[in-house]
């Protein structure tokens, strides 16, 4: 497919980003222009086109570095992302995490717990945004709405619940909705505790049709959202919930302050100690660690928790692994190329910044030419 006599910049702006069913792809589109590319490489990442120029030499498409570089870490992260999403969508983990969070469970053995789950959860399928959480359908002739999970492509690219699932309590008849997500990292974007806010209160809007239909309020049930954050400074565990305060006389209002649920699940960087206080936190730290190895997770898992590891487990902690070691090179890699970046143009030698950084003169040649810009 071809453009004739636009420049890049132009047809970049008039690109028009189109949904894809892969997760990374890419096409490569040519152009003839004053812009000095020859191409634009379109890469499909998540649900979304981004288009980047190219040039071409000696009979190949070259597009910078620093974008490809970015792009591959950004594939890589997600995918990382996504094996944590499934490790902590295992049910056996969940009945982990409600037997420390749900008032109901507290003190249950989390393997009894297990049963009360109801069905399979749903794991990065439910639309997050107003409209989109739930989905009209029609069987036998009525008409039953549910959680949208059936259009994932259609919906490709919109912000998801990590994990979300319904819990039967254990009169066998009341059931809560359940929300578990997952963060590398305490967000700098936007405060989590606002963001929290906003989900629970999702999860409660949502419910109107699906869980309890016109006014009907009463039927409106508990909702928990569980906020898991890596890369804290200490491990901590925060419970935030309604609570009524008399201003003036004490009269009882009717209602429930216990329908709005979120609690914030800190994890230090440092594997905490094998101690009751700590036992969630060790068990979270363990699944999501970068550090640890398959044999390590596995042996913690199985000999301290008594969790019968599956094949989907096992698989789900090795891709983890392999992933978190590939992230970790290419961080060290970067970090390696700035510094001789940085030597080089301070005016260090090739073999100066060789002798320093312990690489032979050609890697370090290598490594400067191929951070040259594309054009010079």
């Amino acid at each position: 497919m071809a453009w004739r006599g636009e420049n890049a910049e132009t047809i970049i702006k008039s690109m028009k980003f189109q949904q894809c069913p892969g997760r990374l792809s890419k096409n490569l589109i040519d152009l003839a222009g004053g812009s000095g590319y020859n191409g634009i490489e379109v890469i499909y990442l998540l649900g979304m086109a981004f288009a980047f120029p190219t040039i071409r030499k000696g009979g190949l498409w070259l597009m910078d570095t620093e974008i490809k570089n970015a792009v591959s870490a950004t594939d890589q992260d997600a995918q990382y992302d996504n094996k944590a999403k499934r490790l902590l969508g295992n049910k056996i983990i969940l009945a982990h995490i409600l037997v420390k969070t749900v008032d109901e469970f507290r003190g249950m053995n989390p393997k009894d717990v297990v049963s009360y789950i109801k069905g399979e959860p749903f794991i990065s399928v439910v639309p997050v945004e107003p409209g989109l959480t739930n989905i009209e359908k029609e069987e036998n002739r009525q008409r039953i709405v549910g959680m949208n999970t059936e259009n994932a492509e259609i919906n490709e690219g919109l912000v998801r619940f990590d994990i979300i699932f319904y819990v039967r309590m254990k009169d066998g008849i009341s059931q809560v909705i359940v929300n578990v997500e997952a963060q590398k990292d305490e967000p700098s974007g936007c405060h989590i505790l606002n963001r929290a806010v906003f989900y629970v209160s999702r999860l409660v809007s949502s419910q109107k049709e699906r869980d309890f239909v016109k006014t009907n309020y009463n039927d409106i049930r508990r909702v928990f959202s569980i906020w898991v954050c890596m890369g804290m400074d200490e491990s901590s565990m925060a419970y935030v919930h309604l609570a009524k305060d008399d201003l003036l006389g004490s009269y009882p209002w009717k209602g429930r302050l216990d329908l709005l649920n979120i609690v914030l699940i800190g994890i230090s960087n440092e594997l905490p100690e094998h101690d009751e206080k700590y036992e969630l936190h060790r068990l979270l730290s363990t699944l999501l660690s970068m550090e640890l190895t398959v044999d390590e997770k596995l042996g913690i898992i199985e000999k301290e928790y008594s969790i019968i590891v599956d094949d989907r487990i096992r698989e789900d902690v090795s891709a983890m692994c392999n992933l978190s070691q590939g992230i970790r090179e290419k961080g060290g890699a970067e970090r390696e190329e700035k510094i001789i970046l940085n030597m080089q143009r301070e005016g260090y030698t090739s073999e100066q910044i060789a002798k320093i950084v312990e690489r032979t003169i050609g890697e370090v040649e290598a490594i400067i030419k191929k951070r040259e810009p594309v054009l010079a």
